[in-house]
């Protein structure tokens, strides 16, 4: 039996992005660069991060997507 574990869509993998408890508590989740370029495309993702207004960092070959809109303040 073969099971599809990933959402082929850019409507589903965006919607599965957001699904995780770290999304929905407003926390920091991470994916690599290459697959949000495979799957939905760099600037459909920024797109969307955008409309949600959510900051979005990059750092070696990962995408760090903030799930809140509070500032971010450099520490180090």
């Amino acid at each position: 039996m073969s099971r599809n574990l990933l959402p082929y869509t850019t409507e589903g993998w965006i919607s599965h992005l957001f699904n995780s408890q770290a999304a929905r508590d407003g926390g920091v989740i991470r994916r690599q660069v290459r697959d949000v370029e495979r799957y939905v495309g760099r600037e459909v993702f920024l797109t969307e991060m955008r409309r949600r207004g959510y900051p979005v960092l990059e750092n070696a070959g990962q995408f760090l997507i903030i799930c809140n809109q509070e500032p971010i303040r450099r520490v180090v």
